[in-house]
């Protein structure tokens, strides 16, 4: 490419903590307009913010899974601006003195699955500057048709932290594989469930361009409070060919500023000139003492830390025999780590388990709104599992059983029983519609004896048709290959 691509994420991350920040208000998501607000949190004079040690364990904790180093000492400042959703007209959060400081997380780009489901691609490390705990700010409602603007404060004071890395991304690839990255150690961790539709996962995009070789920035904009891995995708594309356009083709002088991007229209727009950190007027908060972590808490955090994906993806091509594909899908998500080891436990094909994790479940996961993996859980897994392979259901009446498992939390034997998906295992009749379908179809008889193999399929087709759906194919093969011979 004539211009190189230079960007860098901020990334804020909800955690998961049952109470916000510095108030006892419940930061749960999804409560009714300004019902988790009290004097504290919506900036009422006179009270005095009290440090929630919930999140300033998430905090070490997604310092510690992210290599970072966790600060003995840190500090808490207050960053001064107004805007109506930051009732306070200042937000607290970690300017002088971050928690977390020097990290790094190693991604991988072009994964693909391969003639032998073989992951092939190129590992990068890409480096954080710093993690800090900050306050989330509350949400604004525009209404169109009225022309209001509407502020819920349920999200002011909810603990964040902020994951700044350096500008090591060269492409929307890049980007996207670090935000999954980091999705995935952040849930596996506990630190936050990462529900990017709910708010609880948003990015700040940092991007210029350079001629190759060059080693000064370009100028720089902001994308703010992207929460969607495919608009980021647009977003960082549009944004790249815009400011090609400007340097090549003189279409708009290139400015610091930050921007929205509008996943409508498929571009970004102007919001503000680019703020520096003086325009913030940072300063210590007095209200809040110096956080001191000791060696011993970092300790015992660390240790109660879980196996992190890499670690589970080398355990199960080691231990189960899977692919590195597979295993990297499964360990990626601990839900669906956990009903695999769980469903494993019960029945010892970890192969056929996978795929109906990584096929059926899958699919069914992305056409859910929730995204929901718990909704299957490994005793019925298992169950059906058992059920294709002694024979008493065949893999299509499997395939909907699963779904009722899923949508309707069905269980498979009472389910196949009702919607009649048990297999037909009487030899006699089976043998008996072969021996139908062959005197019906005579012309594709003639065709498999002539050396036309499909024809057979043709054949076994109509006689599952005949029972069906439900007639055992292992028989169903047996006595048609019997009765062509």
């Amino acid at each position: 490419m004539r211009y190189e691509l230079v960007m860098g994420l901020e990334v804020h991350i909800e955690m998961a903590t049952q109470s916000k920040l510095f108030c006892t208000c419940s930061a749960a998501f999804g409560a009714d307009p300004n019902e988790n607000v009290c004097p504290a949190c919506s900036g009422m004079p006179g009270l005095l913010p009290v440090l929630n040690k919930k999140a300033v364990e998430l905090a070490i904790t997604a310092g510690l899974v992210t290599n970072c180093h966790i600060n003995p000492r840190s500090l808490f400042d207050k960053k001064n601006y107004y805007y109506p959703d930051l009732p306070t007209s200042y937000q607290i959060t970690q300017f002088y003195a971050p928690i977390c400081t020097d990290g790094h997380i190693d991604i991988s780009t072009d994964v693909t699955g391969g003639e032998n489901n073989n992951v092939a691609g190129t590992t990068k490390t890409i480096r954080i500057k710093q993690i800090h705990i900050e306050e989330d700010a509350g949400k604004l409602l525009h209404t169109p048709n009225t022309g209001q603007s509407l502020i819920d404060y349920n999200r002011a004071g909810v603990p964040l932290i902020e994951i700044v890395s350096q500008p090591d991304f060269r492409s929307a690839e890049e980007a996207l594989a670090y935000l999954e990255k980091l999705r995935s150690i952040l849930r596996c961790a506990g630190v936050s469930d990462c529900k990017m539709e709910e708010g609880s996962m948003r990015a700040d995009i940092n991007i210029s361009i350079r001629e190759p070789g060059a080693t000064t920035l370009g100028t720089r904009t902001e994308i703010k409070n992207m929460n969607s891995l495919r608009a980021i995708a647009r977003a960082i594309t549009y944004e790249y060919r815009r400011h090609v356009d400007a340097l090549e083709q003189g279409t708009e002088e290139l400015v610091q500023e930050t921007r929205r991007w509008d996943d409508l229209q498929n571009r970004s727009f102007a919001m503000r000139t680019k703020e520096n950190a003086t325009d913030y007027l940072y300063f210590p908060n007095p209200d809040i003492p110096p956080l001191d972590i000791s060696d011993e808490w970092i300790a015992d955090l660390r240790a109660a830390l879980p196996e992190m994906p890499d670690v589970k993806k080398a355990r199960y091509m080691a231990d189960y025999a899977l692919s590195e594909y597979d295993s990297a899908l499964i360990a990626v998500n601990k839900d669906l780590a956990n009903l695999f080891e769980e469903t494993c436990a019960l029945h010892s094909e970890p192969k056929e388990i996978a795929n109906w994790i990584i096929g059926e479940l899958l699919a069914l996961m992305k056409k859910d709104e929730a995204d929901n993996a718990t909704r299957i859980d490994a005793p019925r897994l298992a169950q059906l599992i058992k059920m294709v392979a002694g024979g008493s259901v065949n893999r299509l009446n499997a395939k909907k059983i699963f779904a009722a498992m899923y949508w309707e939390n069905a269980d498979p034997a009472a389910y196949s029983e009702k919607h009649n998906l048990l297999n037909e295992s009487d030899d006699a009749l089976i043998k008996q519609v072969v021996s139908d379908v062959i005197s019906a179809n005579a012309k594709s008889v003639e065709d498999y004896r002539s050396g036309k193999i499909k024809a057979k399929d043709f054949l076994f087709g109509q006689a599952m048709r005949t029972l069906c759906g439900n007639g055992d194919p292992g028989t169903i093969k047996r006595l048609l290959d019997e009765a062509l011979s």
